[in-house]
């Protein structure tokens, strides 16, 4: 098979060919989309999912409908290191400059840069050196007196205010993606969900999209009691067993060739159906067939190419950056479960390992803060990574 034409991308974030098995979330955001730009109150959206499932990707595609439905939109991607107020500022512009093309009244747009620029620019300490000082690149002079106090929390709810005022001129809404949101900090969660409940009781077209690791509800839970009713929560999983298939038989077919079912049975069973792993095997099983249609051997053969390849860059790159007593616990916790994506009692996992469980708290902190682990319920630990209990299980 011509390797040039091997239609299967895996990749972090990457477009798959087919996005397969996500059409019930794209069609809730349309109607999102048709909602807001008529007045409609609207929730905004939070998706959850282990590595893997295409949580990105979705966002991604997502933004595209937003884009194509004439609203503005920016993405950002959430670090535990860093505060939301610069690329906040950063997402907002690209926003505000996508409704600027079609806003009739350049005075308007001015004055929102005006005002987002005055936010930005509270990302610098007042006392920083002058080489330190960050300048947000917002062509606009600054209004000071709005979203400009210091407080997170009151500025980013000035600040939505300010800039869904503009969409409505236009009669479209604007749209702020947020990736790996369970990384931000607690005062810029707390704000962010203040600032969507302002939102949500005047009915201003903004629309906040976050996603993340499935306690990310949790964690916007312990920031506000009432974010439980703020979001619509949609979790993202691997997928079924025809979704998996149609992401495999259609790019193929595109490029003239097949798959046979003991194909696509053996697919299956090594990718579970998640989408980054469907993407790994099938660009494999091209690479490893000699003609079309790819058959049962051809995954065999390829099945362990792709699986070194996952334990290096997948599995790997995350274990590499575990301590040695992070590594214990991370073990523990896949022979706890055998191998299986499943939870386990951090009481049990302290017994299995015969350490107290105050002693592996630390270990357990410092999984959690790299997201190599997550807690959905108190007492139950998980891996944010699926079948990352089997590769550890796995190596020599």
């Amino acid at each position: 098979m011509d390797p040039v034409r091997n239609p299967f991308a895996p990749g972090a974030g990457q477009r798959p060919p087919e996005l397969a098995g996500r059409d019930r979330e794209l069609h809730a955001f349309d109607v999102v989309l048709e909602r807001v730009a008529r007045g409609r109150p609207e929730r905004s959206l939070v998706l959850t999912g282990l590595r893997g499932v295409g949580k990105t990707v979705l966002l991604g595609e997502l933004r595209s409908m937003a884009v194509r439905a004439g609203w503005g939109a920016g993405k950002i991607e959430a670090r535990p290191d860093a505060d939301l107020r610069r690329p906040l500022s950063a997402a907002l512009h690209r926003a505000v400059r996508d409704l600027a093309v079609r806003h009739r009244a350049p005075d308007r747009v001015e004055e929102t840069l005006g005002v987002l620029k005055a936010f930005a620019l509270k990302a610098t300490p007042p006392d920083a050196k002058l080489k330190d000082r960050w300048q947000p690149g917002i062509d606009a002079p600054v209004l000071t007196g709005r979203a400009d106090s210091g407080d997170i929390e009151i500025d980013l709810v000035e600040l939505f205010g300010v800039v869904a005022e503009l969409a409505a001129d236009v009669g479209v809404g604007v749209a702020l993606l947020i990736d790996e949101m369970q990384d931000l900090q607690l005062d810029d969660v707390s704000a962010l969900c203040a600032a969507c409940h302002e939102l949500s009781q005047s009915g201003a077209p903004l629309v906040v999209v976050g996603a993340g690791l499935p306690h990310l509800p949790a964690v916007l839970s312990a920031s506000k009691s009432y974010s439980e009713r703020l979001f619509r929560y949609v979790r993202i999983g691997q997928l079924d067993r025809s979704d998996a298939d149609f992401a495999l038989t259609a790019p193929a077919k595109r490029e003239d060739a097949e798959l046979t079912p003991a194909a696509l049975d053996a697919l299956y069973e090594v990718s579970g159906g998640y989408p980054y792993f469907v993407q790994a095997y099938g660009k494999a099983a091209w690479d490893a067939a000699v003609q079309s249609p790819i058959d049962v051997d051809d995954v065999r053969v390829a099945a362990p190419d792709a699986g070194a390849e996952l334990a290096v860059g997948f599995f790997g790159s995350r274990y590499e950056r575990a301590t040695p007593a992070e590594r214990e616990y991370l073990q523990g916790m896949a022979e706890l479960a055998e191998g299986r994506d499943e939870a386990v009692q951090t009481a049990k996992l302290a017994a299995h390992l015969g350490k107290r469980a105050s002693s592996l708290s630390p270990a357990r902190d410092s999984l959690l803060r790299k997201g190599l682990v997550f807690s959905a319920e108190r007492g139950w630990i998980a891996f944010t990574v699926p079948h990352f209990g089997r590769f550890l299980l796995g190596r020599d």
